[in-house]
């Protein structure tokens, strides 16, 4: 079944624009709630550094190829995107807020919530910050702690805590900026970590708490959750890329041989590399071939890895979350397929690791391409697209019904002298003497009644 059979307006199209690549996927919700994939298109990146946007013009030409290969495969015009934002720039602080309300007998509403929220938003941040997201924690009714959802309460004092997602103006504009010169709108803006939580995470894992490492190709992206909530939300300036920088300097080979040997020869951990085998690379033109043992290639990857796992852990104690774990860590992106990484995760932090997969969300035959890691993002940037796409029309619907039924203005009967009484429709012509009507009875008498005639007299 191809795009030409469904209703146009509820195709959503996402745009991850990565480090080593740029993916768009275009899809919509099927009859029973999953996701299903018209299209999808993976082009390199070169305009992208550390998830930050380096080059105007390559990342143009990167998103346009991406909308173009994604457009022929779900043949149909893509005209809005959903972006995700990454960097080393997205910085995360606790916040609280107080409401007091006027009236503590009426029931606090979502508009109450909203003002919380939007007083949020004028917080003073560093020159050149914006505010990307506020989260809620937990709220406090009247000192009553600890409530998820206080809508439909009572009380007069209304407190929160919000989790408070901050980055870069110039990095948000360059963003918009690109995609508008890709001749594409931008319908909304959301932080990668969560898009990609939200793609691999199941709803049993946030609510034990558990930490998602989404491993680029320029930055880590980490994010924790506990009951249900997001706690901390962080970004290390170190991925995939840095480990293919290893691997170069380590063996003096290229770069583009650096990345074949992480992928198809590397491993997380040297000591599970039971046959150490040697692997020949061609040399230069006129130069001897070079022979790296793959062990030796494994302790570079490891060292580098352990590295970025020590980062991670110093994020999860300084969220305070530490002990409250109990669904370990789960691991996607591109850096979470080196083999034997869950293995070396596991050791090092001593938490039970995954790798996360953002199959489960998909309908019934699915593009088999799109269940790796590699995709998290743009499959979790899809669902909040089409999240917000069912609630824009979810208020359409109520703002229809709220919407009072015209009736017709009633017609004034000025024979009658009867304001706002529906003239009938075989109302005859009353005859008036003066400005004075006469009454319908003297107009029956005298109409029965002959005139005298002047003639007789």
């Amino acid at each position: 079944m191809n795009a030409r059979d469904f209703n146009k307006k509820n195709v959503v199209a996402a745009l991850d624009i990565g480090t080593t690549k740029v993916c768009c996927i275009v899809g919509r919700k099927d009859e029973y709630g999953k996701i299903d994939v018209l299209g999808a298109s993976k082009v390199d990146s070169e305009g992208v550094l550390r998830g930050v946007i380096a080059n105007i013009d390559k990342t143009v030409k990167a998103i346009s190829d991406a909308v173009d290969l994604a457009e022929k495969d779900a043949q149909c015009e893509i005209q809005e995107v959903y972006v995700g934002i990454a960097g080393q720039h997205i910085k995360s602080l606790q916040h609280r807020g107080i409401l007091a309300r006027d009236n503590n007998e009426k029931e606090i509403s979502r508009a109450d919530i909203d003002r919380l929220v939007q007083d949020m938003y004028k917080l003073g941040l560093t020159p050149g910050d914006k505010i990307l997201h506020v989260i809620p924690q937990e709220f406090t009714v009247d000192n009553e702690q600890g409530i998820v959802d206080p809508i439909g309460m009572s009380g007069h004092r209304l407190e929160a805590n919000f989790h408070i997602i901050t980055g870069q103006i110039a990095a948000t504009n360059n963003i918009m900026r690109c995609v508008e010169r890709a001749n594409l709108t931008v319908a909304d803006m959301t932080l990668e970590p969560i898009a990609s939580a939200e793609a691999v995470l199941s709803k049993e894992e946030k609510e034990a708490g558990v930490v998602m490492v989404d491993i680029g190709g320029g930055t880590t992206d980490i994010t924790i959750f506990q009951e249900g909530i997001i706690r901390h939300t962080a970004v290390v300036a170190f991925g995939g890329n840095i480990i293919t920088r290893d691997i170069k300097e380590g063996c003096t080979v290229m770069t583009e041989q650096a990345e074949k040997l992480k992928i198809k020869f590397g491993s997380a951990l040297a000591d599970e590399i039971v046959d150490n085998r040697i692997i020949t690379i061609p040399g230069l033109k006129g130069r001897d071939p070079k022979e790296i043992s793959e062990k030796n290639l494994a302790r570079i990857i490891q060292a580098r890895l352990e590295e970025i796992l020590d980062l991670i852990l110093y994020e999860i104690r300084r969220s305070g979350y530490e002990k409250k774990l109990i669904a370990g860590i789960v691991l996607t992106g591109g850096g979470a397929l080196l083999k034997n990484f869950e293995l070396l995760c596991e050791y090092h932090t001593g938490l039970q690791t995954r790798i996360g997969y953002p199959n489960e969300h998909f309908g019934y035959g699915f593009k088999d391409n799109i269940s790796s890691p590699i995709y998290a993002t743009g499959v979790g940037l899809l669902m909040y697209g089409l999240k917000m796409k069912e609630s824009q029309q979810r208020m359409l619907l109520q703002t229809r019904k709220d919407r009072p039924a015209e009736r017709p203005e009633p017609v004034t009967q000025p024979e009658l002298g009867l304001p706002g009484v529906p003239a009938p429709k075989t109302a005859s012509p009353i005859p008036a003497q003066g400005k004075q009507k006469k009454p319908l009875v003297d107009f029956i008498k005298n109409f029965f009644e002959p005139s005298p005639d002047p003639d007789l007299r």
